[in-house]
């Protein structure tokens, strides 16, 4: 994102995706520390946000919107309507993200004037390591210079992409739970390796590293997974043995079930969540 004016952002809530987008956009030098304000009701942990990075904060969330461009929102989803409808009136002109799960823009514009562009984030928890995947979906007043703000602030943090807003559960039934699911892959590698003859330690570190290095090599060479599933798997060896009861174990199925389960899940509780009152 080239900087052709200086511009504010601030995080409405500083837990620890608003503290892995301020450690990303630093690194990525969006923006410099005295551009960046953080708002939280916790003194404690904005306090050490201005120690560690030399950004400016508040306690009071409006006093944040109002000196900001933009301004991301990374509250519980329990208080993030609340929250707008105490800020809403400072934002007019603005671009707001949301990293709120479960509100749509349809709600999340209801407490804000019709000129205020409204993007949805969903990132994942990798994204404090600075390797997330996220997914942006854009309100119908956001420009594509507006757009491409958000997108450079997501690539400061990991990899990023934009969608239709409808495929956002579907994006939190993969990208969103997916770490979890890839830290059981994770274990049951470990376990295995534990089974036979390998200390944990060292099962774990060869399983972590493993699945990272396949992760990588996948993205970086662009081929098929299968294709390079079958580059290792060698005829009448070792690899292929384990793929076929990989195979006879459902793995493969188990995992797609994980992930629609997720999705439905994900559906259900944005049905489920009450209006605002």
């Amino acid at each position: 994102m080239k900087k052709e004016t200086e511009k504010t952002i601030a995080f409405l809530g500083a837990g620890n995706m608003a503290e892995a987008l301020i450690k990303g956009i630093l690194g990525a030098a969006l923006f410099r520390p005295e551009e960046i304000i953080a708002s939280d009701l916790s003194h404690d942990r904005i306090s050490v946000l201005k120690d560690r990075y030399k950004i400016r904060t508040t306690l009071v969330n409006s006093e944040a919107a109002e000196e900001a461009d933009i301004v991301i929102v990374g509250l519980k989803p329990s208080v993030v309507e609340p929250v707008l409808e105490e800020v809403g009136g400072r934002l007019t002109g603005k671009l707001l993200i949301s990293v709120a799960a479960g509100i749509p823009l349809l709600r999340i514009r209801t407490h804000l004037h019709k000129d205020v562009a409204v993007i949805r984030a969903m990132p994942n928890a990798a994204a404090l390591v600075l390797a997330g995947a996220t997914v942006l979906a854009a309100g119908p007043n956001v420009t594509p210079e507006l757009l491409r703000q958000g997108i450079a602030i997501f690539e400061s943090i990991g990899r990023c992409w934009v969608l239709d807003e409808s495929l956002l559960d579907a994006v939190t039934g993969l990208s969103g739970s997916g770490p979890a699911f890839v830290m059981v892959v994770i274990e049951g590698l470990t376990f295995g390796g534990v089974k036979c003859g390998l200390d944990y330690d060292m099962a774990l570190a060869l399983a972590a590293q493993t699945v990272y290095g396949a992760g990588k090599w996948l993205i970086e060479s662009s081929a098929h997974p299968a294709a390079l599933k079958d580059f290792v798997a060698s005829p009448g060896g070792t690899t292929i043995a384990g793929l076929h009861k990989l195979e006879s174990s459902g793995v493969r199925a188990g995992l797609i079930s994980a992930v629609e389960a997720a999705t439905l899940r994900s559906k259900e509780l944005g049905r489920r969540r009450p209006p605002a009152v």
